[in-house]
């Protein structure tokens, strides 16, 4: 597929419960490849809704959703689940099954979409527990790990399949400062070693300052996204005093 074509495209989208209930009204923005994208805006905003969205969980009231070129929000069962391989999410709190141990975890999804051995899929996993620094914490229970480490084993579940491109709910949420900077090296790492599409959903102005290509912000109060571009550059070149206030957390942060 030509690298032209963006990684996503979404256009002129409205979602929401119902029609008398909309969180975003006609949006349209893309994701190009290998860039980290990041969605902000405040509380009930529509963000995670988006994303969830974006990856084929929820029904558009209008509009369409194209990953990688193929639309997902009107394609059959069979279509919609080639286009869900292509992509790999890491939800809040890692979301790793506590009854299974984290190797069983990051299993799954090659027991499920491949037809590898049991030792092939032993080989992978290894791979992507040592990818996110997990290497020997395979045989633990999800119980057993930090905050930072379940996030981890999430993103390893995640890259199991060798995705192009990520999906990251507010990974940094509950995090301690030092172990959000570790994750935002590892979601840089991912980026720049094997030229990953990152989409992150993040209120986290360190981490968006860190980490983020580009940015859309969503408002709710207009159902809209009222800001796309660098961060810095919207901290300090755009004239919509929300934008303003939230990068610069009123005015604390300059760049």
């Amino acid at each position: 597929m030509s690298e032209q074509i963006p990684a996503i495209e979404v256009d002129h989208l409205t979602i929401g419960y119902e029609r008398k209930k909309t969180l975003l009204e006609n949006i349209s923005f893309q994701v190009n490849r290998g860039e980290i994208f990041c969605i902000l805006g405040g509380s009930g905003c529509g963000k995670s809704t988006l994303l969830k969205h974006i990856i084929g969980l929820y029904e558009p009231l209008a509009g369409s959703i194209r990953i990688n070129g193929r639309e997902i929000t009107s394609a059959d069962s069979s279509t919609k689940r080639e286009i869900m391989q292509e992509f790999g999410v890491t939800y809040q709190g890692g979301a790793l099954f506590g009854s299974m141990t984290v190797a069983e975890n990051i299993a799954l999804p090659l027991e499920e979409y491949t037809n590898l051995s049991a030792a092939e899929i032993a080989a992978v996993v290894e791979q992507k527990l040592k990818l996110v620094d997990l290497a020997g914490f395979g045989d633990y229970m999800p119980s057993e790990l930090s905050g930072g480490m379940k996030k981890r084993a999430g993103v390893a579940r995640a890259m199991a399949l060798d995705p192009k491109l990520l999906f990251f709910d507010e990974p940094s949420a509950g995090l301690d400062p030092i172990t959000s900077a570790g994750l935002d090296r590892l979601i840089l790492d991912l980026r720049n070693k094997f030229n990953t599409t990152v989409v992150v959903v993040t209120h986290e102005l360190d981490s968006i300052f860190t980490i983020a290509d580009r940015v859309i912000m969503l408002d709710k109060a207009t159902k809209s996204i009222v800001a796309e571009g660098r961060p810095a550059d919207l901290l300090n070149n755009s004239d919509n005093h929300f934008v303003r206030s939230f990068l610069g957390r009123d005015g604390l942060k300059t760049f």
